[in-house]
């Protein structure tokens, strides 16, 4: 899991979960899986009896990412998500999702996959439990809950973060009694936006770090290659004393 994915396997891997139906939209997908709750809905897809995503809270907070996946990580009578599929995710690994680490959340999700796709071939007929038709309708029962609540945190959070401006930058209070009173629609299209924004940003900032890691190998290029224009001149030198 913790090899670098090629290009066209990064590009299947973002088809397949395309085809999944997730709780939110999918934006950037280091930041969308890194509280775990994702790739719970993941799993459920393909199994709804072996998730209850009540168990799972969509999450800011480091503590509350990390709890999500250590619950899909337990091994014990109660919970046993990733050990049902012959599957873990080391600590250290966990750690680097949830703090959002660009690059590693994709391994594992191509991991998981592999492994549910062998669980799938595995299925017997008596196991078609699995995919009874109520368990998907519950699933999205459970998508439209956990959306709301999502949408609600989030809410609260630019709430705040407009107070914390207007403190900061001394702007009048009318303004974000304007942002409070605004129409629910309208709000929440802002803050789409906004999380939009976000992402483009995360993008940027990571093409940046391409960037700078092809800048590096460039120069180290270019270091190889005087030395060894010293050393050609050098032979060249001796050749000719000779």
């Amino acid at each position: 899991m913790d090899r670098e994915l090629k290009e066209e396997e990064l590009q299947d891997l973002y088809a397949w979960i395309d085809t999944i139906p997730l709780s939110r939209p999918k934006r950037h997908i280091t930041r969308d899986f890194s509280d775990g709750v994702m790739a719970a809905e993941v799993v459920k897809h393909f199994f709804p009896k072996l998730v209850d995503l009540h168990n799972y809270i969509p999450a800011n907070s480091t503590q509350q990412k990390l709890s999500n996946w250590n619950l899909l990580n337990r091994q014990d009578t109660f919970f046993t998500v990733f050990s049902k599929l012959n599957f873990h995710v080391c600590e250290d690994t966990v750690k680097k999702i949830v703090l959002s680490n660009v690059g590693v959340v994709e391994p594992v999700l191509s991991a998981l996959k592999e492994k549910l796709d062998k669980k799938v071939e595995q299925t017997t007929n008596n196991d078609l439990e699995y995919y009874d038709t109520k368990y998907q309708e519950k699933l999205q029962t459970e998508y439209r809950q956990t959306e709301a609540k999502h949408l609600a945190q989030i809410t609260e959070e630019q709430m705040k973060k407009h107070e914390k401006s207007r403190l900061k930058n001394g702007k009048p209070q009318q303004q974000v009694q304007f942002y409070s009173d605004m129409d629910p629609t309208l709000r929440l299209i802002l803050q789409e936006k906004e999380q939009a924004v976000m992402a483009l940003q995360e993008t940027v900032e990571i093409l940046q770090m391409k960037v700078n890691r092809l800048e590096h190998l460039v120069h180290l290029k270019d270091i190889r290659i005087d030395d060894l224009t010293r050393h050609l001149e050098t032979y060249k030198t001796k050749g000719h004393t000779q």
